[in-house]
């Protein structure tokens, strides 16, 4: 095993993910998958890959990924928040890079909770007046 290692933890929505840099050869593996057979989408394997190419830390670390709970574009999301944070323990300098870009600001957007006499958040039931 690797003797240096920096970990972020990554959420969006109902998505978790937990991310481990060790400086390697750029290869990234999700759930111990590869990032191109886990993520079908280029747009995601994009997503991901954005704090590399802004900090031009692309082919430094290898990275490894658990993700868990949400659908594939939350679990990108959380990946890539992750990823920064991890970024930034491993080197301070890339801080006003990643606040800049936004991707150490978590995404506080989340499904609104279901309301008493409500079929929904917000829907009410069909209203009659007979």
């Amino acid at each position: 095993m690797a003797s240096v290692q920096f970990y972020g933890t990554g959420r969006r929505k109902h998505a978790v993910a937990r991310v481990r840099l060790i400086p390697g050869e750029g290869k990234i593996t999700i759930n111990k998958r590869d990032l191109d057979e886990y993520f079908d989408y280029e747009t995601l394997k994009t997503e991901v890959k954005q704090p590399l190419v802004i900090t031009e830390t692309e082919g430094k670390y290898d990275i490894f990924v658990t993700v868990e709970g949400g659908g594939f574009t939350g679990q990108a999301g959380a990946v890539r928040h992750g990823l920064s944070r991890a970024l930034l323990k491993a080197d301070a300098e890339l801080r006003p890079v990643l606040k800049e870009a936004g991707f150490l600001t978590r995404d506080a957007r989340m499904k609104e909770r279901k309301k008493y006499g409500l079929k929904a958040a917000r829907r009410a039931p069909q209203f009659s007046k007979r």
